[in-house]
């Protein structure tokens, strides 16, 4: 019982403080534009490079 409260209780403080970060507003996350399942929009708040090159070959190819 020892080492679920223990586990429980780590899980809880990790939520928190992921909870304390978003109310403080930090930045978007960097790396991918939104990935796979995220339909082709980006939710980047600047494109990288990667993905203003696969845009341009969308709109090329169309």
């Amino acid at each position: 019982m020892t080492l679920f409260l223990t586990t429980f209780l780590i899980i809880a403080v990790v939520i928190a403080m992921m909870a304390v970060g978003v109310m403080f507003g930090r930045g978007a996350i960097k790396g991918s534009c939104g990935g796979v399942n995220n339909g082709g929009e980006c939710i980047c708040t600047k494109k990288c490079e990667k993905r203003r090159k696969l845009e341009e070959a969308m709109v090329q190819g169309d």
